[in-house]
């Protein structure tokens, strides 16, 4: 990223990549590992080097990712803080649509008894 303050990035570019397996399985296995290069994710998931280096850019593009040059390969690290941020978002959504669905059925309940 350029400038001096990182973009936060939305929900749902967070939900857009967390939603292929592929790419979950990458952030887990870096979340797990502390950090990998991409030859070395291809070892250990069932797709090409160049396959993942296409997912970590989505990966990265989504703010789930840090990456590092170091000599001729890029190490990425994985940054779960936009997960959590979309998991925080998620939790306001679900709370407001479980508020109106409760309104709802206290109207519904209330107006049997009028």
């Amino acid at each position: 990223m350029t400038g001096t303050a990182e973009a936060v990035p939305a929900p749902e570019e967070v939900l857009t990549a967390m939603a292929d397996p592929v790419r979950r399985e990458i952030l887990a296995t870096l979340a797990r590992t502390g950090g990998a290069t991409p030859t070395s994710l291809a070892a250990v998931l069932p797709v090409t080097r160049q396959a993942v280096a296409k997912h970590l850019a989505v990966l990265d593009r989504a703010g789930l990712v840090r990456s590092r040059r170091a000599g001729r390969e890029v190490h990425y690290e994985a940054d779960l803080r936009p997960l959590r941020q979309a998991t925080r978002w998620l939790d306001v959504l679900a709370d407001r649509w479980e508020r109106r669905l409760e309104a709802i059925r206290d109207l519904a309940e209330g107006g049997t008894e009028a």
